[in-house]
């Protein structure tokens, strides 16, 4: 926990390190959807799934921060900088809301996955992310400040809707396509969640002054996402049961589906770690290929619903495609 990948090497090479490091989180991003899904089954509940999983992870960041200096010196700077509020270089409320798009999309999770599948639920999501991580980035709400929207930067996101019609297009028939309609709406949050994230990472200070954190500032805002999500997870668990009442479901002995809150530390760490070198946007993408990939994989080997078709892959191929071309671009103009 004390190392964060080093993405100064240079413009070129830390910018194709982030957007690897973005697929590997959207890839544990997949798994854990299927995991929580197939949890929230077992036990009859999606809220307390998604309480359970982001509260577990909470938990190993509560039992790591002891072994981690720089997590607790960047925690402290956190809370010195919710107290200096917006002057001064310090933290609004707001900014560590982030941990609430999380908390969404994992208990869309447990009420969607095992009626849609991890692909559809994986292409639902992209549909809001893919766009809203292009609006964000325009508005400077990522710590990186204002990245103009360019032809390469906007094919990106067109390229992503266009997989979303072509294999919704193939899932139509599936009778549970309205809820599709939760991931949706997470794919929105999750870019805000990203940008905020990046915030809360972007207000640690570097000791000695140096240009790196040790892995403090991940370390908090991380902590700080899974506090703000578990604590709003167990209000709505604690909604939940008194509106209808203990879950009829009961705990499974497989442990692998208790994984979800590890799986959870791994992609909104990796988040906050690249966020402000490789802008919301570009996460974003890198974030849906390693989805639709790893969606695409988990689909093949243990369908949830149907064996992906012929469509699926072609909008797994569209989305690395539309990941391929801002990194193009970008490469371009870099050597004109």
């Amino acid at each position: 926990m004390n190392q964060t990948p080093d993405l100064a090497a240079g413009p070129g090479t830390g910018r194709a390190v982030g957007v690897a490091l973005a697929i590997v989180a959207g890839f544990a991003a997949a798994l854990q959807s299927r995991v929580n899904g197939t949890l929230a089954t077992e036990t009859g509940t999606a809220f307390g799934t998604a309480a359970l999983s982001f509260g577990s992870g909470l938990v190993l960041l509560t039992l790591a921060l002891p072994f981690s200096r720089a997590g607790r010196s960047a925690l402290g700077q956190v809370g010195a900088g919710l107290l200096r509020g917006g002057s001064s270089g310090g933290l609004r409320w707001w900014e560590c809301l982030g941990g609430l798009g999380g908390a969404f999309y994992v208990m869309s999770q447990g009420l969607t996955v095992d009626a849609l599948g991890v692909a559809v639920f994986t292409i639902a999501l992209v549909a809001g992310q893919s766009v809203s991580s292009l609006v964000i980035d325009r508005l400077g709400l990522a710590p990186g400040g204002v990245r103009l929207v360019t032809v390469g930067r906007a094919l990106g996101p067109v390229l992503t809707v266009v997989a979303v019609v072509v294999v919704s297009g193939a899932g139509a028939a599936t009778a549970a396509l309205g809820l599709a309609l939760f991931p949706l709406v997470a794919g929105v949050l999750q870019s805000f969640q990203q940008a905020l994230n990046g915030r809360v990472r972007a207000a640690v200070r570097p000791a000695g002054g140096g240009g790196r954190d040790g892995g403090g500032g991940v370390l908090a805002a991380t902590f700080v996402s899974f506090l703000v999500g578990t604590a709003a997870l167990l209000v709505v668990f604690g909604v939940s049961l008194v509106v209808d009442g203990a879950p009829t479901g009961s705990l499974p002995p497989d442990l692998l589906l208790y994984s979800g809150g590890l799986l959870g530390i791994v992609f909104i760490a990796l988040q906050a770690a690249v966020v402000q070198r490789i802008g919301v946007l570009l996460l974003g993408l890198g974030m849906i290929a390693g989805q639709v990939v790893g969606a695409l994989v988990l689909d093949v080997v243990s369908p949830a619903v149907a064996p992906p078709g012929a469509a699926t892959y072609v909008g797994a191929a569209l989305t690395l495609v539309a990941v391929a071309v801002p990194l193009l671009e970008g490469a371009l103009r870099r050597h004109r």
